[in-house]
């Protein structure tokens, strides 16, 4: 069995409040046996005001949380998943952007979220990501002591033929940390988590935001842990931030592909 960590956040317009959450956590999983944390979508820095957030949106290089998260990691000896950071690109546009950290500190992968969330909900909530950041240009996979892992941030959740690459590539572990809103979340959430699960044949691990946040903004939470038969082996609620922990039984993803090879057995449909 493997063990991992979830970090559920409610985070806010101070990257150093932010920032202080995620070190911690890094310290009381490693403590708790983790081998990896996760954590959310925007961890460092969740503001829908983009002129007073701009401020804290600057090169990777220059990211202070993405630096403290990696010393930390570095000294507790633990690979961490930052759900997303943004930060500024050489084009002048932003990126939401997930980082691994091995257990040096040192960056083991990126990926840029490659689907925006352009939306127009009935609850008269109305998104704009694509307003101010860029795309991602493609998935990526990252070799960890847990095994391949799949990288994917929130919205991409909704666009199944990132996870059908995912399954195809024979990844073990897909991430999906989120900041999903409450009315989306309530409607869609599990499911997907669990039919993404499914069709990857692989763990599904996704580390979310939640409740009331100081930009305004309220998030589902319910971070989750879907094994690949489509099982919910952790869910964190949608009341409190927090740390939890799950047991991953690698042998299991051998065992379902086996049962369902539907990857294997999948038809082209269409021209």
């Amino acid at each position: 069995m493997q063990r991992i960590a979830l970090l559920q956040m409610t985070s806010g317009i101070d990257p150093v409040a932010n920032t202080a959450s995620m070190v911690s956590a890094v310290g009381s999983a490693a403590m708790g046996g983790a081998t990896m944390l996760f954590t959310p979508e925007m961890s460092g820095l969740l503001d829908r005001n983009r002129t007073r957030g701009a401020v804290h949106v600057v090169p990777e290089v220059q990211n202070a949380v993405l630096a403290d998260v990696r010393n930390a990691a570095a000294r507790a000896g633990i690979w961490v998943a930052i759900g997303s950071l943004a930060v500024l690109r050489e084009d002048g546009r932003w990126a939401n952007r997930s980082f691994v950290i091995d257990g040096a500190g040192d960056i083991a992968a990126r990926y840029d979220k490659i689907h925006m969330f352009d939306v127009d909900l009935a609850s008269g909530e109305s998104w704009r990501e694509s307003s101010a950041y860029a795309p991602g240009d493609g998935p990526v996979v990252v070799d960890t002591p847990l095994g391949k892992l799949g990288l994917t941030i929130c919205y991409d959740l909704r666009f199944p033929a990132l996870f059908e690459y995912y399954g195809r590539a024979g990844v073990d572990m897909i991430a999906i940390p989120a900041a999903f809103t409450v009315p989306t979340g309530q409607a869609h959430w599990h499911v997907m988590q669990r039919a993404r699960a499914i069709e990857a044949t692989a763990f599904v691990i996704a580390a979310a935001q939640v409740g009331q946040h100081a930009d305004g903004r309220e998030t589902f939470g319910h971070s989750l842990v879907v094994d690949p038969w489509g099982e919910v082996l952790l869910d964190m609620g949608g009341e409190a931030a927090g740390l939890r922990f799950a047991e991953l039984d690698p042998a299991q993803i051998a065992a379902v592909r086996a049962q369902v090879p539907c990857l294997a057995n999948k038809q082209k449909i269409g021209s």
